[in-house]
């Protein structure tokens, strides 16, 4: 069974930042086996909406949204995602979701929650 915990998130004024991380499950040997790990947020009465992704091979993709002040990266020894958050913005207040595809399952962390404060 994959399980994703991710943690970081919290209170920040508009204009911080903030680092997310989602860790896999030791059940998982290596994250690079993921096809592809990401982060999605959804905020009050919204659908949930991607953040970025990243493959194996560090190629990445951005929301129009996060796109120049965000960063996806991993930690393959730590088996550990991270979302880099800049300029936060208060329309970047949501609960952020660690996603993480194998063998074209979906698997989903719980989320932390993001508030920024304007």
């Amino acid at each position: 069974q994959v399980r994703l915990v991710e943690s970081g998130g919290g209170l920040v004024q508009a204009g911080g930042s903030l680092t997310l991380s989602c860790t896999a499950s030791k059940s998982v040997s290596r994250i690079t086996l993921f096809e592809v790990m990401g982060w999605y947020r959804q905020a009050p009465g919204k659908q949930r909406d991607l953040v970025a992704t990243i493959t194996p091979g560090d190629i990445t993709n951005y929301a129009d949204s996060v796109k120049g002040r965000s960063t996806i990266t991993r930690d393959n020894d730590k088996s550990t995602l991270y979302l880099q958050l800049n300029g936060l913005k208060p329309e970047d207040t949501a609960v952020y979701y660690c996603n993480a595809v194998l063998f074209d399952v979906d698997y989903w962390g719980k989320g932390t929650l993001v508030t920024v404060s304007s």
